[in-house]
């Protein structure tokens, strides 16, 4: 009987929402919880961290971190947007701030000091979407990895992990306008780094 109720009682915990979950982990820092929390992300966030770290070895070290920060710091997700989308804009931060050895900066002040100058960026020639879409995933693939990684962070917010525009806005805490400046920004980038390996092949 025991055993039964206990059963039910861990189906019952499986079945909760991302957002019911992370207000009872909070609640009791119960480390069961957690480990649900982490079976639901553990690979996804492995995956980002492979993408920054290209060593598997190196990647699952870096998930553990995460999941052990996260851990600390999940009183801090507020509800503005999905958990998913603020995980994977956590997972980021972390990355980006460990490619550049710059603990403690998050994405948006790292993009403040690089984008100071706003004159300056609105004189870049403009890039389409689709002008993305129709590159080679192979070189699209090396492109990505050899530009500023809060670039390529933005890039796969947007991109990969299907963050809104709005969302992007609540994430970083900038208005509309320098959402699309910065993703401009990233995205012509990621083409001038792609057309120069396409001369070199």
């Amino acid at each position: 009987m025991i055993i039964l109720f206990s059963a039910s009682l861990e189906k019952e915990k499986r079945l909760l929402s991302d957002e019911e979950l992370i207000k009872r982990i909070v609640e009791t820092n119960d480390p069961s919880l957690f480990g649900i929390l982490y079976d639901r992300y553990g690979k996804k966030i492995y995956n980002k961290c492979y993408s920054f770290a290209e060593d598997s070895d190196e990647a699952q070290d870096l998930t553990q971190d995460i999941f052990l920060k996260l851990f600390v710091q999940l009183h801090k997700y507020q509800g503005r947007s999905k958990f998913s989308t603020w995980l994977y804009s956590f997972t980021y931060n972390f990355l980006v701030n460990y490619k550049k050895r710059e603990t403690g900066k998050k994405l948006g002040e790292r993009w403040e000091k690089l984008n100071k100058n706003e004159k300056h960026l609105t004189q870049v020639d403009d890039v389409d979407e689709e002008d993305l879409f129709e590159l080679k995933v192979s070189g699209l693939e090396k492109a990505i990895d050899l530009i500023e990684p809060a670039d390529k962070a933005l890039l796969l917010l947007k991109y990969q992990d299907d963050i809104s525009v709005k969302e992007l806005q609540n994430l970083l805490h900038i208005n509309e306008s320098a959402v699309k400046m910065r993703l401009k920004r990233a995205r012509i980038k990621l083409i001038k780094v792609y057309q120069k390996l396409q001369e070199n092949e």
